[in-house]
């Protein structure tokens, strides 16, 4: 019987016959393969994991905002794919995130430092920041200068961060450096702590603190520890490089650059007027601008019965009394408007003062409808101004935290204690409507009762009733001083504290 026999030569045949089969089914698989962006494309979800802070994401008047959600967003529409948000702490969970494969971006102001990109690949810069030590300014208490001011302070700051990294690597080089991390403390908490005299210094970067600081007028940025950081989103190392590719593309564009400088005006640029008072401005803007305005505040009051001190005070927070007041959101006019509430009261002009000012009237009356009767005001109407700043479901969610600590959830000296907890980890998860930046209407309500006990001193001791004309439709007189008003002028600082 005739056998094949098999010789060497033979063998080596099959052998290379089937490296080039494999060879070439890798290449016709890869061919087939999509790459990264082809992928994000085919599926058409793009998933970026972040957190909820006041400059990253947050619910406000129910709807999405935040830097970088409005940046992630803007991102996801140029690739024409749905945006999926994955929600996480700190940057442990923002790299486990990624190392996961469960989201192609992190985007949450990362720094993007030299330890991280040896194991993470980052987009362009958008921003940059620098660590700063933060302070409260008070007497005997002088701003820091150098690393040895740190000396025997006490300083706090979160667990994982780069501001413990940072830390341990200066306390090889400055032993007497003491300090401590707690993995549950928020910025806010941070800030608090620091506020109250818990703490003497924590470390923040500048963008963040910046973004906070006007809630906390005792608390200033002392030293930069490093030299300015860039911020950029972080991603995965990839073979094909496409969705980073895509990024560097993205990012060059004017479109791109001009937004992000609309979202640092919108989130960064924020300042409150109130952390002293400007009396030469406030004067100065009173006589310029808000005589000739003075009686549309008193026709507004006749029709919506609403006191004009009120009105006038929130004109002045809202746009200092500019008829041409525009915000970075859309809103104009001296009551700031949007064009949903203007249409809502029939105002065609949001610019024309006359319109914005009985419109804006009227709004607030429609405002004010939502809060229940059983309130009585002043408090109704501070629960009306605050709901409409934060959102009437965050207000909501502060007074059920109010009443579940056993406080009176009627009334706004309670809630307002209860506001900033919206923004804190340890709370807002417990909330139905989940974090909203506490902080905000409880500073803007105040800044309102600031406003209209110093429009009123002014009026009332400056000699202003003389010069305030009499809408034509009334000749009411300006309302009457208290008796327990005291004659002379009191300065600004010693404005009374109840407010």
């Amino acid at each position: 019987m005739f056998k094949l026999r098999k010789s060497p030569h033979f063998r080596e045949l099959i052998y290379f016959a089937s490296l080039v089969a494999t060879t070439f089914g890798l290449v016709l698989l890869s061919l087939n393969t999509p790459t990264q962006l082809e992928a994000i494309k085919q599926n058409g979800v793009l998933r970026v994991a972040t957190t909820t802070t006041p400059i990253t994401y947050y619910i406000r008047k129910g709807k999405p905002a935040g830097f970088e959600y409005e940046l992630v967003r803007a991102f996801a529409e140029h690739l024409g794919v749905e945006l999926e948000l994955v929600f996480t702490e700190g940057f442990e969970g923002l790299s486990q995130v990624l190392q996961e494969r469960n989201a192609h971006i992190s985007a949450a102001s990362l720094a993007a430092t030299p330890e991280r990109r040896k194991q993470f690949d980052f987009s362009p810069a958008y921003r940059s920041s620098s660590p700063v030590v933060i302070y409260r300014v008070r007497r005997g208490n002088p701003a820091p200068t150098s690393l040895e001011d740190l000396y025997d302070r006490t300083i706090m700051v979160r667990s994982g961060s780069r501001y413990a990294e940072l830390l341990s690597q200066l306390e090889q080089q400055y032993p007497d450096i003491t300090w401590s991390s707690n993995a549950d403390d928020s910025v806010l908490d941070l800030l608090d702590k620091l506020y109250d005299g818990t703490i003497d210094y924590t470390l923040l970067d500048s963008a963040v603190f910046n973004a906070h600081h006007s809630f906390y007028p005792g608390l200033n940025a002392g030293i930069e520890l490093q030299d300015p950081q860039p911020i950029a989103w972080m991603l995965n190392r990839h073979h094909d490089g496409t969705l980073k590719a895509e990024l560097t593309h993205w990012f060059q564009l004017d479109t791109t650059q001009a937004l992000i400088q609309t979202l640092e005006e919108r989130y960064f640029s924020r300042t409150n007027p109130l952390n002293f008072f400007d009396t030469i401005t406030f004067r100065r803007d009173l006589q310029e601008r808000f005589l000739p305005l003075y009686p549309w505040f008193k026709q507004a009051e006749k029709e919506s019965g609403i006191n004009w001190l009120l009105l006038a005070a929130v004109a002045y927070q809202e746009s200092h009394w500019k008829a041409d007041a525009v915000s970075p959101t859309g809103v104009r006019g001296i009551m700031m408007l949007t064009n949903a509430a203007a249409n809502e009261v029939g105002v065609s002009d949001r610019t024309d003062a006359k319109q914005s000012i009985l419109g804006g009237a009227q709004y607030l009356v429609n405002v004010k409808h939502k809060i229940p009767d059983r309130i009585p005001d002043p408090d109704h109407t501070w629960f009306a101004l605050a709901g409409y700043n934060v959102g009437f479901g965050h207000l909501e969610d502060a007074r059920i935290l109010t009443q579940k600590a056993g406080k009176d959830p009627d009334r706004w000296r309670d809630v307002r204690e209860f506001l900033p907890r919206l923004s804190d980890p340890k709370f807002y998860p417990q909330t139905r409507y989940g974090y909203a930046r506490g902080h905000e209407p409880v500073q803007y309500v105040s800044n309102i009762r600031k406003y209209m006990e110093l429009l009123s001193w002014e009026v009332d001791t400056a000699g202003a009733r003389n010069l305030l004309p009499q809408p034509k439709e009334s000749k009411e007189a300006a309302p009457t001083p208290p008796a327990n008003r005291p004659q002379p002028p009191l300065p600004l600082s010693n404005l009374p504290s109840s407010l």
